[in-house]
C-alpha cells in the first residue's frame, strides 16, 4: 500500500518545525511496511489534488499567509472539491486560518478560499501556551503548543477538541480547531503528530480507507515512549492548573 502526501507551500509555511508532521506520517507508514511518497508544492506550483491522498498545510507569518492565499484562491474550486470528496487534510495554525473566508489582521483583510465556513480576527494580545485538548476521537489527550494572534470563529463546525489547558480558538470559547469530513484544522504546533501518534494514525487510516476501502486498518505500534511523554506533559500542566486554581 502507498499514500501520496502533498506538502503545500513548504517554502512559505513551516513555522515551529511543522515539517516534522510530514516525517511522522512517513515513518508511521514505513514502520508498517507501507510506502509514503511526499510531493512538495512550493509557492506558484500547480497542484494535482486528484493525485494526492493526504495534504499538509502548515503555518506561516501574516506576510507568507497573504502570498499563499493568492495561490489558494486560484485553486479554490479544485481544493474544495477534493475536500468535499473526502480528501484528508491537516492544516496547522496559519494553514487553519487560510481555510476560512478571511483573516482580518491589524493592517489588512486576507481573503481566503472558503474551504471551511470560518473566519479569523486578529487581536494584539497573542495567545501563547502549551495546550491540552480532550477529544472524543482519541483515547489520550491531544497535546501541543499554540502561538497565535488570530481568533478563529468556527460557527457550526465541530471543534477538534475541548480545551482543558491553554487558550484554543478564541481564548474564551473553550474549544480548539475544527474537524470537518476528513479535514483536521488546528492551532497546535509541536509538531503535532510526533506528540500525538493517535492523531497521526487517524489521518493515515482515513486516507488509506478512502483509497483502498473502508475495511483497511492499521496495525498498532508500541508507542510506549510517546505515551510516557503524553502522560508527563498532561500531568505537569493539569497539576499546574490545579495549583493555580487553589490560590
Amino acid at each position: 500500500m502507498k499514500l501520496k502526501i502533498g506538502h503545500l507551500y513548504p517554502d512559505l509555511l513551516n513555522l515551529y518545525g511543522d515539517r516534522g508532521n510530514i516525517r511522522c506520517l512517513q515513518k508511521r507508514l514505513q514502520w508498517r511496511g507501507m510506502e509514503a511518497e511526499v510531493i512538495p508544492y512550493p509557492g506558484g506550483s500547480s497542484i494535482d489534488f486528484e493525485n494526492l491522498d493526504l495534504i499538509l498545510l502548515g503555518g506561516g507569518s501574516d506576510r507568507e499567509q497573504e502570498l499563499v492565499c493568492r495561490y489558494l484562491t486560484t485553486a479554490a474550486t479544485a481544493f474544495k472539491d477534493w475536500v468535499e470528496s473526502g480528501g484528508v487534510l491537516l492544516a496547522v495554525c496559519g494553514g487553519y486560518q487560510l481555510l476560512g473566508h478571511y483573516y482580518r489582521t491589524a493592517d489588512t483583510t486576507i481573503e481566503g478560499p472558503g474551504i471551511l465556513d470560518i473566519y479569523t480576527e486578529w487581536q494584539p494580545e497573542r495567545l501563547v501556551s502549551d495546550i491540552i485538548l480532550e477529544s472524543p476521537l482519541f483515547h489520550d489527550p491531544v497535546v501541543g503548543f499554540e502561538n497565535h494572534g488570530g481568533r478563529t470563529f468556527i460557527g457550526d463546525h465541530k471543534p477538534f477538541g475541548k480545551v482543558i489547558y491553554g487558550y484554543g480558538n478564541t481564548g474564551t470559547s473553550g474549544y480548539e480547531g475544527v474537524v470537518y469530513k476528513n479535514v483536521t484544522a488546528t492551532y497546535l504546533h509541536g509538531p503535532l503528530l510526533p506528540k500525538n501518534p493517535e492523531v497521526c494514525d487517524n489521518l493515515l487510516e482515513r486516507a488509506l480507507r478512502r483509497k483502498y476501502g473502508s475495511q483497511t486498518t492499521l496495525e498498532p505500534l508500541s508507542d510506549k515512549l510517546e505515551h510516557v511523554a503524553n502522560n508527563t506533559i498532561t500531568d505537569r500542566y493539569l497539576n499546574k492548573k490545579k495549583k493555580s486554581s487553589r490560590k
